[in-house]
């Protein structure tokens, strides 16, 4: 009769399950019941990462779900806010917190603690289909809302969650420009390619980094005030400060790097303000290399017990750098420098 068992094979599959250990009868009963909870999971058709294009390993993924779901990986939402990735587990401890929890919503909580769960990997044997945990990415705004009301309140006081708040402000700015650009782009009728939408989307990160980066830490003109025993004004900087930020930050810059250098010349054969042209210039082509080099000489003027030690750390790091014989003028005759 048509469906019923074959006796045969029922009986082949009886000696065949007698002659198995347990333990690999128990193993082939695993890999039945993960086909059968993999057949209901809806796979990953695209996959790509954050790395090349923003510098932070985050995986992300479409789906084949019916509305082509976009998706971070659990531990991607961590290091996109900043969050100090020591497990999966990072993102939802964190909204967790005493200083989270109030702010996260009882359906914002039920989203975080029920992660999608689909099949990521191309199918291949080097890349075998396996289950993969994370959110829509639309999930990250939410986050971002929650962590900016926290901030707001006061309760991100700790500095690597200040961190994290300045994150939730670049990603919720920069993700709202990009949107509503996307939008009309759209209604437009026009299609932009890949490399667009990323230059895009970089350049509203850069544009909102900008709001929340001092270029010049006050740190270090406590430094130079204690190195040089000059007396702070009321208002504004003195006069000093201009040429230690000339010669112990821009100049190193412009020496450590050919290609800096170059532009720096091609810039001056121009003609104009060139120290503005050279502020501008590293505020929005190096502005990287500005920060890295700040830290340099704030560490060397902390770490310094005067202005000697000071200026050799200069001379032996950078090189060429003449050491300075300031004459202090009298106080009406102080200038207040650029920055």
């Amino acid at each position: 009769m048509v469906g019923e068992p074959n006796p045969d094979k029922v009986k082949a599959a009886r000696v065949r399950a007698e002659v198995l250990s347990p333990e690999r009868r128990a193993e082939i009963a695993q890999k039945a019941a993960a086909a059968r909870w993999s057949a209901k999971l809806p796979r990953a058709t695209h996959r790509g990462s954050f790395k090349e294009e923003f510098g932070i390993d985050v995986e992300c993924y479409v789906l084949d779900d019916q509305h082509k779901t976009a998706v971070i990986s659990q531990r991607g939402m961590a290091a996109t806010l900043g969050i100090n990735v020591t497990s999966g587990a990072a993102f939802p401890r964190f909204l967790a917190s005493r200083s989270m929890a109030w702010a996260v919503d009882a359906e914002l909580k039920q989203k975080i603690e029920n992660p999608l769960k689909f099949l990521g990997g191309t199918g291949g044997v080097e890349q075998p289909p396996k289950p993969v945990y994370g959110f829509d990415v639309t999930l990250l705004i939410d986050v971002c809302n929650a962590i900016i009301k926290a901030e707001s309140a006061g309760h991100l006081r700790a500095e690597s969650h200040k961190g994290v708040a300045r994150q939730a402000h670049i990603i919720l700015s920069a993700s709202a420009k990009s949107g509503i650009q996307g939008l009309v782009y759209r209604l437009a009728g026009y299609n932009p390619t890949a490399e667009e939408v990323i230059a895009a989307f970089k350049l509203y990160v850069q544009e909102e980094a900008k709001k929340y980066e001092p270029e010049f830490p006050n740190e270090l003109y406590a430094a130079w005030y204690r190195l040089y025993k000059i007396p702070p004004l009321a208002r504004g900087k003195p006069w000093h400060f201009k040429y230690l930020t000339v010669n112990h930050i821009y100049h190193p810059l412009a020496q450590s790097n050919g290609k800096v250098l170059e532009l720096l010349r091609a810039l001056k054969s121009r003609g104009g303000d060139q120290k503005a042209k050279l502020f501008q210039f590293l505020n929005q082509i190096g502005a990287r290399a500005l920060r890295i080099q700040l830290g340099r000489v704030l560490e060397m003027a902390e770490s310094s017990p005067n202005k000697d030690a000071y200026e050799r750390k200069i001379v032996e790091r950078f090189g060429g750098q003449k050491e300075f014989e300031f004459i202090i003028p009298p106080p009406a005759e102080t200038l207040e420098a650029a920055h």
